[in-house]
């Protein structure tokens, strides 16, 4: 009872492109994301660029909360997303001030 092939060529464009692989445009997003807040040329992993990927992923996920009200597991993801970029954002604050405050203006997050 799966798809024959006739049912999968049946298929518009319009719709294999707006329900495609959505991997590929996450990657492009998180590449995206690391030449924006990288700190040198080799940099993927700096407090900065994890708090930036961080706060890209909660507000997907937020996103994802408004319609799915009662998805538990991915709620409970989220307050453990939250909970590390706050700790990241307190280490570049004990470290750098001022890249706290550039960072927290850039991302626009309440503080």
């Amino acid at each position: 009872m799966g798809l024959d092939l006739r049912d999968i060529q049946k298929i518009s464009p319009e719709h294999r492109e707006n329900h495609g692989n959505n991997m590929s445009k996450a990657k492009l997003d998180k590449n995206s994301v690391i030449t924006d807040y990288k700190t040198h040329d080799s940099d993927t992993g700096s407090s900065e660029v994890q708090i930036a990927l961080l706060t890209q992923r909660v507000s997907h996920l937020t996103e994802h909360l408004r319609t799915h009200r009662k998805d538990f597991h991915s709620r409970r993801g989220l307050i453990a997303m939250t909970a590390r970029r706050r700790k990241l954002l307190d280490y570049v604050k004990r470290h750098d001030l001022e890249k706290y405050k550039e960072l927290i203006e850039r991302l626009k997050l309440r503080r």
